[in-house]
């Protein structure tokens, strides 16, 4: 715990710009924490407001000055570079995302401050996504609306999703979520994670080094990876290749788990029946990027998890039930490990 004088939160908003969070002028206004945001929290909570201050900023305005007595920071990003020395009291990062790939290496940080992030407030909305994009591709929706766009009226006809087999690459809250709500279906959910734990919804799970032996099985391929080490180019060309003509894929992790090439090959070749991408490596995608003309490709614009309206009231509500948690030196919820990256 942090003694008698209070506690300083540092809240670093971001304009929205490319390559970034937010990216448009749309997520700036999801993700912007504001002081009505923190006073509706504060008035909830009123011997919180005894014991912390909060300071809100933009990009970095005031961010040295600031962090100079600042003890736990809110925010996406930052600059790493001599935060500790810049920030000397810094305890606490919570960062306002589950994908921490952009702070990785953690090389800057010492062993004893402590970084949280999002994971699990967005399972709800994922889940939903993950639902309505599965029963798209099983209904040829990437197809179709590549037919629709070369004015072709082709009856493809389709079946339910019982029976299907679905293999999910990442069983945290994001690949979960889907699968609880698309197990009631009938379909048969093969989970793919590093240890072979246990999880709801999934039919069997199996462990990442017998990822093989599962592909061929594939009717639908969802993936919910974060970016680490061991998942970079983790579907490779020679795994795509394992799949079957009619398999679709779904991305709502990180492109760096796939081989987004590959992928628009077989697409064009019609070695794939259709993929639903959500997230790209450089955001906002640009208009010359040949993926808008891909057939049978959806593209979305990374918007599988977040919640309109509510992002950042749910950001707040984790944060909150953190910092009374740090406030008696206890415990924090959704821990970074530095070592695995996520």
């Amino acid at each position: 715990m942090i003694n008698s004088k209070k506690i300083k939160v540092h809240i670093k908003n971001n304009h929205a710009r490319p390559g970034t969070f937010p990216t448009d002028l749309e997520g700036e206004k999801n993700y912007t924490i504001t002081n009505k945001h923190i006073e509706k929290f504060i008035n909830n909570q009123k011997d919180i407001f005894k014991k912390v201050e909060f300071f809100i900023d933009w990009d970095e305005d005031n961010f040295i000055s600031s962090m100079s007595n600042t003890n736990i920071l809110l925010t996406y990003d930052f600059p790493k570079k001599n935060i500790i020395k810049i920030a000397p009291n810094l305890k606490w990062i919570h960062c306002t995302a589950v994908g921490v790939e952009h702070l990785s290496p953690f090389d800057w940080s010492p062993k004893e401050l402590i970084i949280t992030n999002n994971s699990g407030i967005q399972s709800k909305k994922a889940g939903e996504y993950g639902l309505m994009s599965v029963l798209m591709l099983q209904n040829y929706l990437p197809k179709i609306i590549t037919n629709q766009k070369n004015k072709k009226f082709v009856s493809l006809f389709s079946n339910p999703i019982a029976g299907k087999n679905i293999v999910v690459l990442g069983t945290g809250s994001l690949g979960s979520s889907m699968a609880k709500l698309v197990a009631p279906l009938g379909a048969n959910i093969i989970g793919v994670n590093k240890r072979g734990k246990k999880v709801k919804g999934f039919s069997k799970i199996i462990t990442i080094d017998k990822i093989d032996s599962v592909l061929s099985e594939a009717d639908i391929l969802y993936l919910a990876l974060p970016e680490t080490n061991q998942t970079k180019n983790l579907i490779n060309r020679k795994r795509l290749n394992l799949l079957k003509p009619t398999c679709g894929i779904v991305n709502i992790g990180r492109q760096s788990a796939l081989d987004y090439e590959c992928l628009c090959e077989m697409l064009k070749e019609e070695r794939l029946a259709g993929a639903i991408l959500d997230v790209f490596s450089s955001e906002p995608l640009q208009k010359k990027s040949k993926f808008w003309n891909i057939p049978n490709l959806i593209i979305t614009p990374h918007v599988s998890s977040d919640d309109k309206g509510n992002y950042i009231n749910m950001t707040l509500s984790l944060f909150f039930k953190n910092l009374r948690l740090f406030i008696k030196g206890q415990k924090l919820f959704n821990q970074i490990n530095k070592k695995l990256g996520y």
